[in-house]
This record gives structure tokens, C-alpha cells and sequence, in this order.
């Protein structure tokens, strides 16, 4: 059997002047070209609002960690929960919603009401034992229908 070398630490990004990582020295390399336009292109009092602005916000994106991530992953992940809904509801009865008005979709919504509320009258524990069978073996136990 080959033995193979497995990488230890590759969480840890490689380091180019002392203790500044790659990330953080393109980081840097960016700030400054928008520090130099700013230069060129503001008035004096606009060019130390930008500057002061331009320059928290690279720090944080290149030294600042939350939770032991970088700031730009910390973002993202905010964004992302943000956007995503909290609570998720499955509905097995949903319809194409642009084929149906919407007194269908209030008929269709009783309906699937009062088939999980029959089917929870079916139910019993004999029916979910040999359900959580046909759960734990996979689908091989077909069970009796």
C-alpha cells in the first residue's frame, strides 16, 4: 500500500514581507491606487474624507478576523443570512402558482389539510414502526401497504 504526505495546516496562508500574507498585501496594493486617484482627482478636504473611509475599510478587509475568519468571509456570511429566510416550511401539495387563481389555491390548501389530518387518524404504532423500518433500512424493507 503507497503511503502518501497529507498537508498539515493548510488553513494558514502563505506570508510574503514578515507577518503580511498575500491577501493582505493585494489588499493594500488597491488601497493605495484608490488613495492615489482620490489624490488626483478630489479637493484636499474630500481627499482626507476618502482617504480616512478607504483606509478603515481596507483595514478591516485585510487585518480585521471575526470568529477567527477574515472580515470578507464574516461579510458574506452575513449577507447571506440575511437574504435567506429564517424558517423553512416544506409543502408537498405545492401547484405551478401561475396556473391557478387564487380560489384554487384556497381549495387546494384545505384539501391537503384534510388529507394530513386523515392521514394523521391512519397512523398508529404499528404503521410508524414499520415506517421508521423502511427509514432505517434504506428502502430495502418494502414493508406492507
Amino acid at each position: 500500500m503507497q503511503q502518501f504526505l497529507v498537508p498539515q495546516f493548510i488553513d494558514v496562508e502563505n506570508k510574503i514581507l514578515g507577518p503580511i500574507t498575500v491577501r493582505q498585501f493585494v489588499i493594500m496594493i488597491v488601497i493605495m491606487g484608490l488613495l492615489f486617484i482620490f489624490y488626483k482627482t478630489l479637493d484636499f478636504s474630500a481627499f482626507i474624507l476618502a482617504t480616512i473611509f478607504t483606509l478603515v475599510l481596507g483595514a478591516a478587509f485585510g487585518f480585521l478576523k471575526v470568529n477567527g475568519a477574515p472580515f470578507h468571509i464574516f461579510l458574506l456570511n452575513v449577507t447571506q443570512t440575511s437574504l435567506r429566510p429564517s424558517l423553512r416550511v416544506w409543502n408537498k401539495y405545492v401547484k405551478n402558482e401561475s396556473s391557478q387563481s387564487q380560489k384554487e389555491k384556497n381549495e387546494d390548501n384545505l384539501n391537503s389539510v384534510k388529507l394530513v389530518s386523515q392521514s394523521t387518524k391512519i397512523l398508529n404504532t404499528t404503521r410508524l414502526s414499520e415506517l421508521s423500518l423502511i427509514v432505517n433500512t434504506g428502502g430495502y424493507y418494502k414493508g406492507e401497504y
